[in-house]
Order: structure tokens, then sequence, then C-alpha cells
């Protein structure tokens, strides 16, 4: 959730965007905290985080929560019907009891096929602390400890400062203060490069200090859950299966994106293209499995959500060690700070934002989100044993975050306190407006220089972190091509030596500048693609 972008130029929604909703709609109001660089020493989880305030006896009763449970339909149709989200599923624990499981609206738009609680859906980030609950249960097993280094398992990992690669542990990359840049690694994905390929790039990415800042990022994530994996000698998904999903009989939960795929009962991502929300795209998220790529149902979810409530129990079987899993919810770092004297500190802890309300309350939460057509969210209050999950198939616009919200308002003051629909969707369409380019390039300006002949950008150029680019022309336009699968991006002219080409992807922020620095005698030496430079990486020289 909680994720602030310190570069203009980075994405926000998905994550960030989604970050702010959260914290506003189910945390209270969190950000980042800059501390000074623990720089001279490893410091361990121990040392980092503390233990919560003593919770207060639980103050819901089953007749306030049924109360609530009683108007969610209402809740849910009301969403739905505002925004026109296709297909909404919602499942309620409460005292270690499932009360409510129920599907709305349809797994794809215009076609045959309800969505209910057995239907499949894409969970985007809150994969995370489902990913958190799978390393407490090696963490538990001493197969790994949350301090360990990741090069204990990954010897061949690397980041840009050698200190930091010696030092960084399991911990620190699933709490995002690694100093790895927030959505580091993110654009390779979308330029088609896989899992090993990201992970092995990291290496490029400028760091932030050391466990004093906070930045979100989806492959540093699933680095960490990936040396897990190594030390259990097994893959990621296998032993997502074999320590959480077979435990708990979550037997349409899946971290592949191939089972997602082939499931039947699957709801498919849509995104809104004028008034209509259509099936557009495909978004699979297999190298970010860990991080993002996940998919289960609300039947399933609620399985877990009472396994996260029973401190590792379910069914009576001690399926997670306690203490291990514990450590997921407290506070590894400042994730956003008091906007105000009076507000509250937001925090995130391991595939977690934790907050603490006025009651002293301990809040879990996550969203998540793919901008190619799923939005997500959990949100658990452990003391008082409630938890709430809301998956649908639509591209973010505050629908699951605002039911979550809803509900948990009514559950504990008879009604909600604010149109938390109305508060939180503006703010997610602020936000992914402000990530397009400041440069307006639909508009060429009326004086615009001509371009050079073609030839003088023709070529092949080179660049360590997003691989070889080449230029050519194909009839009469200039064609980019990027990535392993060589992806093609058409030129248009702006003016001078720049051009506009439209991004694709998750990552996708309309129409993005392609600027050539020409030598004396006329011929490009480099080029500068916009959207691939906010961390100042998206130069390519040519060979």
């Amino acid at each position: 959730m909680a994720r602030l972008d310190q570069a203009p130029a980075r994405r926000l929604r998905s994550a960030a965007a989604l970050g702010l909703v959260g914290a506003l709609a189910v945390a209270g109001c969190s950000g980042l905290d800059n501390t000074a660089a623990l720089r001279a020493a490893p410091t361990p989880t121990s040392e980092l985080s503390s233990a919560p305030p003593a919770q207060p006896p639980p103050s819901l009763t089953r007749d306030k929560v049924d109360a609530a449970v009683d108007q969610l339909d209402e809740v849910v149709q009301d969403a739905m019907r505002r925004t026109g989200v296709p297909g909404v599923a919602v499942g309620v624990v409460h005292d270690d009891e499932v009360l409510y499981l129920k599907g709305f609206g349809e797994r794809k738009a215009g076609a045959e096929g309800k969505v209910g609680a057995d239907t499949v859906f894409q969970l985007a980030s809150v994969s995370k602390p489902v990913a958190s609950t799978v390393v407490a249960a090696e963490v538990g097993g001493k197969t790994v400890g949350w301090d360990d280094p990741v090069v204990k398992y990954s010897p061949g990992f690397t980041l840009k400062d050698p200190w930091v690669t010696d030092h960084v542990t399991l911990a620190d990359l699933f709490s995002h203060r690694s100093g790895l840049p927030d959505h580091a690694g993110d654009l390779l994905e979308d330029l088609g490069y896989d899992r090993s390929y990201i992970l092995e790039h990291l290496r490029y990415e400028p760091l932030a200090p050391f466990r004093a800042s906070y930045a979100y990022t989806n492959f540093g994530l699933t680095e960490a859950a990936v040396a897990v994996a190594r030390a259990a000698d097994t893959s990621w998904e296998k032993l997502s299966e074999d320590k959480l999903y077979g435990p708990l009989g979550m037997d349409s939960t899946s971290s592949t994106f191939a089972d997602y795929e082939k499931a039947e009962n699957k709801a498919v991502a849509h995104v809104k293209q004028g008034d209509t929300w259509k099936a557009a795209y495909v978004r699979d998220a297999e190298a970010q499995s860990p991080a993002g790529g996940a998919s289960s149902t609300v039947r399933d979810m609620a399985k877990w959500l009472r396994l996260q409530l029973g401190n590792g129990k379910f069914d009576g079987k001690q399926v997670v060690d306690g203490e291990a899993l514990a450590e997921t919810h407290l506070p590894h770092i400042v994730s956003q700070p008091p906007p105000a004297p009076a507000g509250r500190t937001g925090f995130y802890g391991l595939g977690w934002n934790v907050s603490y309300d006025d009651q002293g309350r301990l809040k879990l939460g996550h969203s998540g989100a793919f901008e190619l057509g799923a939005a997500t969210n959990v949100t658990l209050l452990p003391s008082e044993n409630l938890g709430i999950v809301v998956l649908t198939n639509g591209s973010p616009v505050g629908v699951p975050e605002s039911i979550s919200s809803t509900f948990l308002d009514t559950a504990q003051t008879g009604g909600p306190t604010v149109d938390w629909l109305a508060f939180l969707g503006p703010l997610l369409q602020q936000s992914a407006e402000g990530e397009r380019s400041e440069t307006d390039y639909a508009k060429p300006p009326k004086d615009a220089t001509p371009a050079k002949e073609d030839d003088a950008y023709t070529g092949t150029y080179a660049n360590d972190y997003y691989g070889p680019m080449t230029v050519s022309v194909e009839g009469d336009e200039l064609i980019m091509q990027l990535g392993p699968k060589k992806q093609r991006f058409r030129l248009t002219h702006y003016d001078g030596d720049t051009f506009s080409y439209s991004t694709t992807g998750e990552n996708a922020v309309g129409l993005s500048g392609v600027t050539f620095t020409v030598d004396a005698e006329g011929r490009a030496e480099k080029v500068r693609v916009e959207n691939l430079d906010a961390n100042k990486l998206g130069t390519f020289t040519r060979q």
C-alpha cells in the first residue's frame, strides 16, 4: 500500500497511489520518515521493529459485525453501479468463522459467467502478504531467518553498493528498505525480460540510504522470496503450494500464471475505455510472482485470513509458527510521515502496511492493482479477530478499498464516516494523471525544427540495463525495437531530434519522448528514452 514516489517520471499508479489510498482508507495517514542512514553495521529486525502496544480487548460484538455484513450487498452493488467495475468478490472472517462469501457481476463483461465465491482473481500486490506468510513458515521451520543476508542463499545477488549487497537481509527486501528505488525492475518486465534477467540487473539501480528510506519494489521482494525458495531447495511456486496453499486447502490458489490462465472459473482483467469496461489486456506477472503474481478466490483467501487472525493456526493446527508470523505484522520502516502534527504515521512491515488507530489497535492492510485490469484489498483488525478481502476484475478506481473501509466503519460506528468511494477514487485518478510526461507530444510546436535524414538515427544502441535498442526504417517510418522480443514502437517526429512513442504495458504513461544526441557529423551517437530514464538509466549509446 503506502508508496510515494520520489521521482516525478516514475509510475505511481498500481503502487504508490494505492499506498496513499490504502493509508487514508484503512491505516490512517502514513508516509516516509528520513532517518539517518544506518551504514556502520547490519541492523537486525529485532532492533528496527518493536512490539506493538498491548491490544485492547475486543470491542466489536458479533451483533455489530453481523449488522455490517448485512449491509455488504448494498455497499458492493453501490460501488459497482457508480464505477461500472464488472466483477467483485468479497469475503469476511470474524472469530475464526467465515461470515460472508459472495460474488457480484460478470467474470468477463458481455459474456456468460457470473462471479462467485470460487471465481479466481489475480491478487496483484495482495500477493505480498501472502508471500510473507510463506516465508514465515520457513522462518518458523528454521530453514531461514528474517535477518539472514540474501547473499547467504543467492550468492550471485548484487546491488550497486557492495556493502549493501553483503548486508541486505530478507526482512530489508520484504519491507522495502533496501535502498532500491521505487518500482526498480518493473520497466524491464514491461519490455518482456524474465525474472532472472531482472533480478540480475538490479545491480545497476541507484541506491538511496540503506534502511533509512522506503521505496516500494516488486523485484526486491521477489529476490528475497526466491532466495528463501533456494534455501529450501525448491521453486517459489512449489514452496508456496507446499507451505501454505496445500495445508490450508487453498485448492484454487496458485503462484503461477499458467494456473490462473487455465482456470475455467476466472475473472479476466478489464480496463475502462471511454464509458465502457473492456477485457483488452492480459497481465502476466509471473516474473514477480511473490510480489504480484498469485491468484486466488475469496473462499481460499478467507482461509488465509483465518490463519492470519489465528496467529498461524488453522483448524486447530499450527501451520505457520506464530512468532515468525507476528514479525510480519510489526513496523519495520516508516512508509509515510504524518501529514500534520496530529496525523498518524504509517509503517510497512514484512509484506504488510501497518498502523495503529486511536484506540491503539493494530491495523494491517494491503492493496493490489494492475493498471491492465485488477484491483484488490485485504484489511485486518487482529484484536477484533476481523478481516475482509475484496477482489475485483477492473483497473484501480478505489472500489476494493472503499468496500473494505465502509464495512469496517459500519461495524465500528454503525455506518460509514465518509463516502469512501467519492474520497478515494479522485486520489487514484489524480495520481495517474500526474505520471504522464510534462511535454504534450501529441501537439508538436508550430515552429518545430525538421528532423534530419532517417539514416542519422538508424542503427544499434547499447544499454547495460535495458539491453540493445535498434532504430530502423520501415516504409516511411522510424521504428524503435526494445527488449528480448524486440517490441516495436513507431517513432513520431516532435521537434528537432526528439520523437515520441506510445508506451505499453503495466507501466504505460501515454506518449513519451525519445531524444537523439547528434554529433558534429550529423549522426546520432546517443538516444535518451524519457520513460525509461526515471533512474538515469535510459540513455543508449550507439555501437
